[in-house]
């Protein structure tokens, strides 16, 4: 009986190690945790437009948003009619059909840059309710099964470049980072109803002209549970650590630029935060009350050769930062001090994606519809695998029950078998 005992139990664990670890939802902009991270297994690491693809179907539309997936539904945000009809859809994970539509009309003109369409932020989902912010045309909610539950009018917003911050949602409240432009603030609201419960300006990150180069395009990230939660947000200037049910500062480190378009990066000690356009990066220690710029700021790069274009944000794994920067060349750096490890060019296109770190792996995608798969080497920039759909992309990968969902311009991909 012992001996059939330990039979069965060297069979189960042989299995767990050769299998994957359990299915995990992708909630939101750059996952469960808003970090680009999941610990899910069994991803595929090589596939191109004729292999190891589940499924493909036609998008009615250019779009920059990244797919989120919870159990069996993909949702995407979408505009077309030249930006006029801004839809949220989805799709089954398992054959790509199309399940349901939303759509709402914005008649008004608003504007944005060519290579961003409207709908540029991604949807949320807690696995009852899923979210989807259409810039002006307004906060919109949803059951699972396209049944509006609320819709929330924030006003108009007007950029040169659009709006991009995706909601998230924390407990009972959706969060978002509202603007850049004329108008900007934070704002969290019920998710039941919709209703407001608080708000904050940030003047620094408001402009006096549509065309000012100033603003934050940067989805908030959360960490931490219960009493210990903080909220990041990278804006103009200065990164803020926030209390999210209230929408507080609790302390802020100057060294950012007036452009802002990644997200931070956190850990349970750090935070380390991007300017766009080639302004400055910094790393911060977390903790301490009001201006922690003198007392907890580790490194600042103002350079411009130590920072150049950043759209997609990067990941941290152990003790470094790993991103692909938007001219297409990824870099290592060291969290601690902000030393560049090493670069490599990846491909010949520039990339506005977001580093992911899945399965003990690396992956980006440019903007040729090309995946690097990486291994996670502060030695040497190791590629695993390059994975080709060219197609035009600039949004970024989700991973969920094994599969990797990709947004190109012209289709939404299921890669895997």
């Amino acid at each position: 009986m012992k001996r059939l005992f330990l039979a069965l139990l060297t069979t189960a664990l042989l299995c767990n190690s050769r299998g994957r670890l359990p299915a995990e939802n992708w909630p939101g902009w750059r996952g469960p945790e808003g970090v680009g991270t999941s610990s899910e297994t069994g991803f595929p690491v090589k596939w191109s437009a004729a292999s190891n693809i589940a499924w493909k179907v036609p998008l009615p539309g250019p779009g920059n948003s990244t797919p989120i997936v919870w159990g069996k539904r993909i949702f995407v945000s979408q505009a077309s009619d030249e930006g006029r009809t801004r839809s949220l859809l989805c799709f089954s994970l398992a054959d790509g059909k199309k399940l349901w539509e939303q759509s709402v009309q914005h008649d008004k003109q608003e504007l944005t840059h060519k290579t961003n369409p409207q709908c540029a932020s991604s949807p949320v989902t807690d696995g009852s309710t899923v979210v989807a912010w259409h810039g002006s045309a307004g906060l919109h909610a949803y059951d699972m099964d396209g049944n509006k539950r609320w819709s929330k009018d924030l006003g108009q917003f007007q950029h040169i470049w659009g709006t991009a911050a995706s909601p998230l949602i924390f407990e009972n409240q959706v969060i978002l980072n509202c603007g850049p432009g004329l108008r900007t603030f934070w704002i969290g609201l019920d998710l039941s109803s919709g209703e407001e419960a608080w708000r904050k300006e940030v003047p620094d990150a408001t402009s006096e002209k549509v065309e000012e180069f100033r603003g934050s395009w940067s989805t908030p990230v959360i960490h931490g549970s219960g009493n210990k939660a903080v909220m990041f947000l990278s804006m103009p200037n200065r990164l803020y650590a926030v209390n999210p049910r209230s929408g507080d500062v609790g302390w802020t480190c100057e060294g950012a630029s007036l452009l802002v378009y990644t997200s931070p990066l956190v850990t349970d000690r750090t935070v380390v935060t991007m300017s766009g356009y080639g302004g400055p990066s910094l790393a911060i220690r977390r903790g301490g009350s009001g201006d922690v710029t003198a007392s907890h700021r580790l490194w600042h790069k103002p350079d411009k050769p130590d920072n150049p274009q950043r759209v997609g944000s990067g990941v941290i794994v152990g003790e470094h930062v790993y991103i692909l920067n938007e001219p297409g060349i990824a870099w290592c750096m060291e969290v601690a001090t902000g030393t560049r490890l090493w670069q490599k060019r990846l491909g010949s296109g520039g990339s506005w994606s977001s580093m992911c770190h899945v399965d003990g792996r690396l992956y980006v995608i440019n903007m040729e519809g090309t995946t690097f798969v990486l291994k996670p080497d502060p030695a040497e920039c190791q590629v695993v695998a390059e994975n080709k759909l060219e197609e035009l992309t600039r949004g970024s990968l989700a991973f969920s029950q094994g599969k990797i969902v990709a947004r190109t311009y012209k289709h939404l991909y299921c890669i895997g078998e």
